[in-house]
């Protein structure tokens, strides 16, 4: 796993490839955090938060990505294929934030979707140990 300094390098070098486009009205761009981030919903401690799109009053618009949660997603990865997963969850989160700017919510609807099964295939796993 690469270190901070680099993972956070990295996500900005990837961040500056996306279009200009991308980043209007992303007042506090893109942010790279140390610590992990465990889901709400996580069963078995076993759901990180990668990445996360963030409309706030006072801050505004912004993208921050947890390299602890990464660390623990993919402790094994090549630096070559981490940088894919970092540019993929960018990807993911820069087109959260395009759809609220067109006041559209598919994506967020998609991650619903994904969490539901997550829940339904943890309560069958449940289940089968029961």
């Amino acid at each position: 796993m690469m270190s901070f300094e680099a993972f956070e390098e990295k996500a900005y070098e990837i961040a500056d490839t996306f279009p200009e486009e991308f980043f209007r009205e992303l007042n506090a761009g893109v942010m790279v955090r140390e610590y992990s981030r465990l889901h709400p919903a996580a069963v078995d401690h076993d759901l990180f938060i990668l990445g996360e799109y963030h409309r706030d009053r006072y801050l505004g618009r912004f993208v921050v990505l947890y390299y602890g949660s990464f660390e623990k997603c993919f402790p094994h990865l090549s630096d070559e294929s981490l940088s894919v997963q970092i540019r993929k969850v960018l990807l993911h989160e820069f087109r959260h934030h395009l759809e609220s700017l067109a006041g559209e919510r598919d994506l967020e609807v998609e991650d619903q979707v994904e969490l539901s099964q997550y829940k339904a295939k943890k309560l069958d796993e449940s289940a089968f140990r029961g």
